[in-house]
């Protein structure tokens, strides 16, 4: 009887101990429930302790209708009428949908933050006619912010190992372009050409990202940028409408610089790993087979005002098309729900055709 007691107690305690470290590993990023909501992870085990993210409107959030209303049962408060690309990201990740940084506080930092901005850019000029913009710069710093606040809850060592398991996602460059680049009320068009300007970024670019290595991060996603030439404010500028190579051949520049960084940063840093989601490939293939695809439309926003949609932008209160699954593009700028989460599995799931050197999935086994 005796042995069978202690036979109980050591179960018991055993048992205790187990429950008590995995409890102490959910104390850690990631692993505490659902703490931005009601809306679930993609319903599998969590792939990342969490996903933390950079960049501009293309992945940050909106606030007025018809923007992001819950059209398709996804989220609301996107440029978009739905799910961003990083959400579906994060959903495949296991992890739930990631809290804005002005709406983030206490655990629900612990999955992530969303720190882009709309109309920002890597140069802290760019977007400076629009209020309330973050630059990267200054997304960088409310990281650390962020950072801080972590560790002084957690520790600087169980952070440090955390952060360097999360994925950091960051879509910049876009906004240098349309909201600089190519704006009448900025000089930059006469001060470089398409490559010294692409080479001016790029240096920006590698010093900022090599900032968040310098504070933990490792584990790096750069989404390049897309065919911008087709977007509806670009063709509504084109009376042949169709896309401007002009502006597709701007941009190419940034993409080809944006690999070269990508693999002198993979050298040169260790244990970094960066990897690049070639938008411009996908939007390539996209527009070649939208058919294929299940798309109707794609020379126009679903919500927009004027010549394909584009001349101006979706306003508050607007109503969109009834059709918005069949559209590439939601607005002037963004695209919908479909091409969004569609470019998310591609970028979690997809060869080296489309993500370089690595997917999203075999840079989380890392």
């Amino acid at each position: 009887m005796v042995n069978i007691f202690f036979r109980i107690i050591f179960s018991f305690l055993l048992v205790m101990l187990l429950l008590l470290l995995l409890m102490n590993d959910k104390v850690a990023l990631g692993q505490d429930g659902d703490p931005v909501g009601s809306t679930q992870g993609g319903g599998g085990r969590e792939m990342v302790p969490a996903l933390f993210i950079f960049g501009d409107s293309l992945i940050d959030n909106a606030n007025y209708y018809p923007y992001g209303i819950d059209f398709n049962g996804g989220p609301t408060g996107r440029f978009s009428n739905g799910y961003t690309m990083v959400d579906e990201i994060a959903e495949l990740l296991g992890l739930p949908l990631i809290p804005a940084y002005s709406e983030a506080s206490g655990a629900q930092v612990l999955h992530g933050v969303n720190y882009a901005s709309a109309t920002t850019g890597i140069l802290d000029i760019t977007g400076r006619n629009f209020v309330g913009r973050v630059p990267f710069d200054q997304q960088i710093r409310n990281f650390q912010n962020t950072l801080d606040q972590v560790t002084d809850n957690l520790g600087a060592s169980d952070v440090s190992n955390a952060i360097a398991r999360c994925i950091f996602f960051v879509g910049m460059g876009s906004n240098d372009y349309l909201n600089n680049y190519l704006r009448p009320n900025y000089n930059t068009k006469n001060q470089y050409n398409a490559q010294q300007y692409a080479d001016l970024l790029v240096s920006e670019y590698s010093r900022q990202l090599t900032t968040l290595y310098n504070l933990g991060e490792r584990k790096f996603v750069l989404a390049g940028l897309g065919r911008m030439g087709c977007i509806p404010s670009i063709l509504a500028q084109n009376q042949m409408d169709r896309c401007s190579e002009e502006v597709n051949q701007l941009v190419m520049p940034f993409n080809a610089n944006v690999k070269t960084m990508i693999n002198n940063l993979n050298a040169n840093l260790p244990g970094a790993r960066f990897t690049f989601i070639d938008i411009a490939r996908m939007f390539e293939d996209l527009l070649t087979n939208y058919r294929s695809y299940g798309f109707s439309v794609i020379d126009r926003g679903c919500c927009g005002i004027g010549r394909n949609g584009g001349q101006i932008t979706c306003l508050p209160f607007q109503t969109p098309c009834a059709n918005r699954e069949q559209y590439v593009f939601w607005d002037a700028f963004h695209p919908t729900e479909a091409v969004n989460i569609m470019f998310g599995r591609k970028a979690l799931y997809g060869d080296q055709s489309v993500v370089y050197p690595m997917n999203i999935q075999q840079l989380t086994s890392l």
